[in-house]
């Protein structure tokens, strides 16, 4: 697949604010090597790592975790890891697409389209999504390193960056309070 997105080098880069949320019964902070991944990811890119924590397979645990993240004012972009299969632990999504004001549909198409081109029809068993929770962005993806590193360099990253061309998510951050400030869409 080939990657429209172009870098604008006359434009400044503006670091965003990221946390991390591995989902996980098993993983500690050492042993998470996808959530290290996007750690990494992420300062590479020149952003800033705000926080980083595991949380249990339990809806309840992710989504304070997150809900916390949200009413951060120092959090622009929370990315969830693990979780997103089909096994009876597997509740990311249902623990955060309640928070979302909106889907981001877009993401799991382009996704999966990414996963696809490596892991091929297997892509189907993950249930990656992403939405917009007042003004932070949220993306739930799988918890394998290689959808970590497909998730960011083909989608978080590039949008991520201010000089990406022809349009990315940061020259929007400013708007983003508008459904807010005159109450939620009707629809």
């Amino acid at each position: 697949m080939r990657i429209v997105t172009r870098l604008d080098e006359t434009l400044p880069f503006i670091p965003v604010r990221f946390a991390v949320l591995a989902v996980s019964d098993t993983r500690t902070l050492e042993t998470d090597a996808s959530g290290a991944t996007l750690a990494a990811r992420i300062s590479a890119a020149g952003h800033i790592l705000v926080d980083r924590r595991i949380a249990t397979d339990d809806i309840a645990a992710i989504r304070g975790a997150v809900e916390e993240w949200i009413a951060d004012p120092e959090i622009d972009v929370v990315i969830t890891t693990g979780g997103t299969g089909f096994t009876g632990r597997d509740v990311t999504p249902e623990a955060i697409e309640p928070l979302f004001d909106k889907r981001m549909d877009g993401f799991s198409v382009v996704f999966h389209r990414l996963s696809f081109e490596k892991i091929g029809t297997s892509t189907v068993q993950s249930r990656a999504v992403a939405g917009l929770a007042g003004t932070t962005f949220i993306f739930v993806i799988p918890g394998s390193t290689g959808a970590c590193k497909d998730a960011w360099d083909g989608i978080i990253g590039p949008q991520f960056d201010y000089r990406s061309q022809p349009c990315n998510f940061v020259e929007i951050m400013p708007r983003l309070d508008e459904h807010l400030k005159r109450g939620k869409l009707r629809g």
